[in-house]
Formats: C-alpha cells, structure tokens, sequence
C-alpha cells in the first residue's frame, strides 16, 4: 500500500522538481543574458571610445603638421626680409661708389682724348689747344681718388641655423600627447534630493594635480551636454531636475598649471523621484512657501546665524534677527521682528529641512490693540516640529524676500 502511495507521489515530486528546474534555468538565462549584455556595453564603450580617441589624434597632429608648417613659412619670409634689408642697405654705399668712379673713369678718358690731340696739333694750334686742354686738366682733381672698401669691411651675408632645434621638437613630438585607458576623474555618487541631485567625483589617476573640476550634464533625451559647474570642489548639486526623468553627468578635470581639460569620464545616468519641496503637498492654498535644505555644514553653528524671510530689501544688516524679519537660528531659537519667542525648535544640522510657510490673515487696518495694519500667519517646519505665530508688518507687502546669513563659512544651503 505504501509502495503504491510513493508511486503516486513521485511523478509529483518529478514535477515540481522538473518545475524548479526550469524556474532556475530560466533565471540563469535570465542573470547570463544581463551580463551578457553589460559585456556588450562595455566591448561597445572600448571600440567606440578607441574609434574616438582614434580621430581625435588623427586631427590633432593634422592640424598640428598645419601649424607647423605654417609656422616654418613665416620664418623663412621674415629671413628672407632681413637678407633683403640687409642687401639694400649695405650695397647702396657701393652703388654710389660706382657711379662715381664711372663717372671719373668716362672723365679721365675725355680728358686723355682731349690731351692727345692738343699734342698732336699744328703749332699755331698747338698752344690755344694745350692751354685750353691745361686748363681744364687744372679744374679735375687727378690725384683725388674715391675710398673703396676692403672686402673685409664689406658685409658677407651667411645663415645660421641649428640643427639641434631638429632633435629638441624630435624630443617634445615623441613626448607630445598621451593615451590613458581611463580618465583621471569619474563620477563617485549621484545622490537624489527633493528637485536635484547631488553629483560626487573623484581623482582615480594618482599621478594626475587637478586644480578645477568641469561638470556638465543632459537629459537622456538630449543630444547635448550643457556646463552646470566649474571650480575646485568634488561635488555639487544640479537642481531644477524633473521627477523620474534620467540624467547624465559627466566631469573632466584641468591638471594644475595647464589650460586643457582632461578626457571626459564615463557618462553616469541617474535621477530623482523626489519632487521639490517647494511644490504644493496639498490643495490649500499658500501664496507664500519657502524650503532650505541644509546638505552640508562645514561651518560652526553661531547664534547668530539665521535663516528667514524678510518683507523689504535693507542694507547694513548682517543678520535676519531684525525688524521686518522671521528667522530662525541654527541653534532652533525662532526671531520675530528682533525678538526671540519662546517656542524653539530643534537645532538645524546637516540634512536639516526647514520650510517657511506664510499666508495673509488681514489687510488694511485692524484694530486699535495690534501695532500694525498687516498680519502674516507663519509656519516655520524643521525636523517634523513646527511654531505657528502671527507676524504684524507697518503696511502691506506684495513680496518676500527669502535670505540666510551664517559668521563662519562652509555652510551649504539649498532654496526651493
């Protein structure tokens, strides 16, 4: 009877086995074809980046031969127009000097005619012509001769060229350019905040100085990357992202004395579900609604530090604890117009989100007891505690003005 049983149950066991099985295999297919397919990816990365890296070196030393060529020409014309200068000016002296002496020589060679046939001629002649011809010799300075210059004093045009300059740019072409298997910097960490994301990189080159970091990023429907940072630091948070769109980032890095950027890193996609905070989370209405976050704090808390909104634009003041104001400071202590109320909240710290939400109560006058003819409902938020309190202004506001002041630096603040 047993026996029986277990004949029946085994072809279930089979079965269900058989199922597990194939559940496994498919799952292996499935995990062998995602890696497949991230080889692929990264195959496609190598052939494409070398294809790149190809034509960029192509163009650049075409470019470079160009250059160089063009460079080599304009040498040799402006050698060539100092020859030329040199030549007009040393051989214009001479010249002169020709001329002149031509000049002697045809001269001498009349006078030399003229003497012969003087002496040549009949006697009653003879004298009129040796007179004449005497007189004449006696104005021609015979024994004046013009100076010639020794062939020593006279300018010998030569060229002096280096050779060596063949082995000094045989030296800087072999050393020019170089070909890295990966960038010096890449993308470390995308972190999604409320309306953006905080992009982290570092420095994987050892040997690499950087001295300024460039971030650029693009929707992946984009085409185009766009500059959203340049300096020193290695993070920053690019804001005004949309929910559940991806984004890529990349970053390059210029080494320390040099103008060039390095290579790009590789693209990293990311995205934010967070919306902004600053977004309406529900149907009252609020004419008035500003968030700061606090993602990073270097800098040391200060009493009077302050973070708030103020109805008016005012110079020489260093701090929202003031007429005018609400703030709060990072130790939680709550300023109205100046004055510390008695409700504190919590300490603000890194990660701290602090939202400031402010409708109207009354407008015009109100009664004789208040001080002012505005009355401001306010709602301060940190840390999942809240004060709510009235805020009276001198006269009717149509805008605010959000501000944040800290005495020690390093804070880092984000405004929705």
């Amino acid at each position: 009877m047993r026996g029986a049983m277990e004949l029946e149950q085994e072809p279930d066991l089979l079965l269900q086995e058989a199922r597990e099985n194939v559940e496994a295999a498919q799952s292996y297919r499935r995990e062998l074809g995602q890696r497949l397919q991230g080889l692929r990816e990264a195959q496609r990365q190598i052939k494409e980046s070398a294809s790149q890296t190809r034509d960029v070196l192509k163009q650049h030393f075409s470019d470079l031969k160009g250059t160089l060529g063009k460079l080599l020409d304009e040498r040799l014309v402006t050698l060539l127009q100092e020859v030329d200068t040199i030549e007009q000016e040393t051989i214009k002296p001479l010249d002169d000097c020709q001329k002149l002496i031509e000049h002697g020589v045809n001269t001498a060679e009349d006078l030399v005619r003229e003497g012969e046939i003087a002496i040549l001629g009949g006697v009653e002649e003879q004298n009129d012509k040796l007179w004449s011809f005497t007189k004449k010799a006696s104005h021609i300075q015979l024994d004046s001769l013009p100076e010639v210059p020794l062939l020593v004093d006279v300018p010998c045009l030569s060229a002096q060229l280096d050779d060596s300059i063949l082995n000094i740019v045989k030296d800087h072409i072999f050393k020019h350019g170089t070909v890295a298997s990966c960038p010096p910097v890449q993308i470390e960490e995308l972190i999604e905040k409320p309306g953006g994301i905080i992009v982290r990189w570092c420095k994987v080159d050892d040997d690499f100085t950087a001295q300024d970091y460039r971030l650029q990023f693009r929707k992946c429907t984009s085409n185009h990357f766009e500059d959203v940072y340049v300096g020193s630091e290695t993070e920053f948070i690019v804001l005004h992202i949309d929910p559940n769109v991806d984004y890529q980032f990349r970053v390059c890095a210029r080494g320390d004395g040099r103008q060039e950027w390095s290579p790009w890193s590789v693209p990293q996609t990311g995205h934010s579900t967070l919306v902004p905070h600053g977004m309406p989370l529900s149907s009252r209405p609020r004419p008035f609604c500003f968030v700061a976050y606090i993602f990073e704090t270097v800098g040391q808390p200060d009493r009077r530090d302050s973070i708030g909104v103020c109805a008016e634009t005012q110079t020489g003041f260093d701090s929202l604890q003031r007429d005018q104001a609400v703030c709060i400071s990072t130790n939680g202590a709550v300023f109205v117009n100046g004055k510390e109320m008695t409700n504190q909240l919590p300490a603000v710290t890194s990660g701290s989100t602090i939202t400031f939400d402010i409708e109207a109560v009354t407008l015009g006058a109100t009664n004789n007891n208040e001080v002012g003819n505005f009355k401001l409902r306010v709602t301060i938020s940190s840390n999942n505690r809240e004060v709510v309190f009235d805020w009276l202004l001198d006269q009717p506001c149509g805008s605010l003005y959000f501000g944040c002041s800290f005495f020690h630096p390093g804070w880092k603040v984000l405004v929705f």
